[in-house]
């Protein structure tokens, strides 16, 4: 029996998670108990950096966040290579 590939085309239909990370941060059970709806939790990214964007839990690209009318948006400024590298504008 013999598989013939048709390329990936096939593939291009399924649907993945795309997720872009605003960023991270470790708390302790208690602190996260006491969050009030006038909690502000601080993250590990700077406001100049870029977001991480990963599917399925892989990062794939950074970006950085803009505004399309009313909706939030995200512009791609570095795509991750084969070799597993961010390339672009760093």
């Amino acid at each position: 029996m013999t598989f013939q590939t048709r390329g990936f085309e096939f593939l291009k239909d399924v649907d993945v998670r795309l997720t872009v990370e605003l960023g991270r941060t470790e708390m302790k059970l208690k602190d996260v108990l006491s969050l009030t709806e006038e909690s502000v939790v601080l993250l590990d990214k700077l406001t100049d950096q870029l977001l991480d964007v990963l599917v399925n839990g892989k990062l794939i690209a950074r970006g950085e966040v803009v505004a399309q009318g009313e909706r939030f948006g995200l512009r791609i400024v570095e795509l991750v290579g084969q070799d597993g590298q961010l390339e672009g504008k760093g």
